[in-house]
């Protein structure tokens, strides 16, 4: 029986197409199969006609329980689709980056044939990475629950107010104020929206929460990092009728009214990240966001002893 390495890609934009041919074509070649969902297949059918790379089709003559490996060509923002396509599965996801900053992804287009060689050798370790469950409550309704990799972001709905809220940790209240938002992350998410919002910078193997205001008018409104067995909740105050609404990962939302309740906890069910080497994460946060390092000079010897 063959092995089946489901390549998904964003075929909207040329290159993404261009790298699915290829990927297809070299995966063919070492003797796997390449799978695809019908309407990235119907894109690289629409590409290169009878030069197409052959392929099977996700969910036709496939099903994601033959699936080993997702190979994902794009940026995080394909990655994050490919973890809500596969992660009830625990099927491992292997990025090639074709965006810009790329921080879920293992190789870049340049390498792409060198990653094709590593799926087909297995030459690859799989490292699991925390999600967050999400819910929303209108007092005792659910209005909806989701999960989450990166965040679940709580954002004003309009533009031109703000929201005002009580932020809560383990069933007691920290602080309330009027903000734009709350970003509630996972260490994966501190180099996303987080991030951007001013939140640290969490390395993946620490097991925490994230809680990071964004512009909020408060003195005391900082990012909390808290432990990953606590809950984080966020009730937005009905001293105004201003209306937010929950963004998970940016692509599943939750219209929330006043008197909102939005509760967050690690979930029990991680996604699996296919990596290939073993790069520290300062080496890789420096890569990402072209850090200036000149003049770095290293750990010495102190005494006759060397630093670990």
């Amino acid at each position: 029986m063959t092995r089946k390495i489901l390549v998904l890609a964003h075929t909207g934009r040329q290159d993404a197409i261009a790298a699915a041919q290829q990927a297809c074509t070299r995966l063919s070649a070492l003797g796997l199969t390449p799978v695809m969902r019908p309407e990235e297949a119907s894109g690289l059918q629409a590409a290169y006609g009878t030069a197409a790379a052959p392929t099977e089709t996700l969910g036709e003559e496939v099903s994601l329980d033959g699936i080993e490996l997702v190979m994902v060509l794009g940026g995080d923002g394909t990655i994050l689709r490919a973890a809500e396509l596969v992660r009830s599965r625990e099927i491992p996801l292997l990025g090639v980056n074709l965006g810009h900053v790329g921080f879920l992804a293992e190789s870049e287009r340049a390498d792409l044939d060198e990653a094709v060689r590593w799926v087909a050798e297995r030459d690859y370790s799989v490292e699991e990475r925390m999600t967050i469950e999400v819910s929303a409550w209108q007092g005792d309704t659910l209005l909806g629950e989701t999960w989450a990799l990166n965040e679940a972001a709580i954002e004003k709905a309009n533009r031109e107010r703000m929201i005002e809220v009580v932020i809560e940790v383990d069933g007691l209240p920290v602080s309330s104020f009027g903000c734009d938002g709350i970003v509630l992350a996972t260490p994966t998410g501190s180099t996303a929206y987080a991030f951007s919002s001013g939140g640290p910078i969490v390395w993946p193997e620490v097991e925490a929460l994230l809680m990071t205001p964004i512009s909020a008018h408060a003195l005391f409104a900082k990012p909390l990092v808290v432990a990953p067995t606590s809950v984080l909740a966020v009730e937005i105050l009905t001293r105004t009728d201003a209306w937010g609404v929950l963004w998970c990962d940016g692509r599943r939302s939750i219209d929330l009214p006043p008197g909102a309740r939005v509760e967050v906890r690690r979930s029990d069910k991680p996604v699996r990240l296919a990596r290939t080497r073993q790069t520290p994460f300062s080496e890789r946060l420096v890569q990402k966001f072209q850090l200036p390092v000149q003049g770095w000079r290293g750990p010495v010897a102190h005494s006759g002893r060397h630093l670990r």
